[in-house]
């Protein structure tokens, strides 16, 4: 069973049709209990990261999200991915749920090429980093496929935990990993049969 946690942000649907279409048992849920019960998690969400934390710390969950990554296999999506982190700088400081060393900060201050337009809309290839080919993440998936990116936002300074990246004039963090918990900047639920690869590896680690 894969728990997708509803906390009022995110289109869970498109998650949720994605997982159901690999034939995988889904629910999506904010019991404890059926969170605790779940063999894997998925931690979705779109939008800003402190509305998206105020919302999450309302639902009473955020013990049991960090409680439970330390025995199962635990995903974050998009902005889903960035409150893994420890803190981020959009507007203003604010701090997640620090289960991946590193920080969120503004994509437009960073880019080399100033005339790349931000948020960052759009296919990238996905540049799997050397020596993490193995990780069973990308079981399914192979160096250089392309998968769908909408943000405006990025994680820094986590060199040690990101697998692979996305160039964007500069190399954007795609997919980071510490311990149990993994993310992905973006959707593996709109990266067509990529995306769906991924999840498939997800529900078997």
């Amino acid at each position: 069973m894969i728990a997708i946690v509803d906390y009022g942000v995110g289109n869970l649907f498109s998650l949720a049709s994605s997982l159901k279409s690999l034939g995988l048992q889904t629910t999506v849920t904010r019991d404890p209990a059926e969170l605790e019960a779940a063999d894997r998690i998925i931690l979705p969400g779109v939008g800003a990261f402190a509305d998206a934390m105020r919302k999450l710390e309302a639902t009473g969950l955020v013990p049991v999200i960090r409680a439970e990554a330390q025995k199962k296999p635990l995903l974050g999506i998009c902005l889903g991915m960035q409150l893994l982190f420890e803190k981020s700088y959009e507007y203003g400081e604010h701090q997640g749920l620090s289960l991946v060393p590193g920080s969120v900060c503004p994509l437009a201050e960073d880019l080399k090429d100033p005339t790349l337009k931000v948020p960052h809309i759009g296919w990238n290839a996905l540049d799997i980093l050397p020596g993490r080919e193995d990780d069973p993440l990308f079981r399914y998936v192979k160096n250089r496929e392309y998968v769908y990116y909408v943000h405006s936002f990025y994680a820094k300074d986590c060199a040690a935990s990101t697998l692979a990246t996305s160039e964007y004039s500069i190399p954007v963090t795609g997919v980071v990993r510490s311990g149990l918990v993994y993310g992905t900047q973006f959707h593996p639920e709109k990266s067509g049969d990529t995306g769906l690869r991924l999840l498939r590896a997800f529900a078997e680690l």
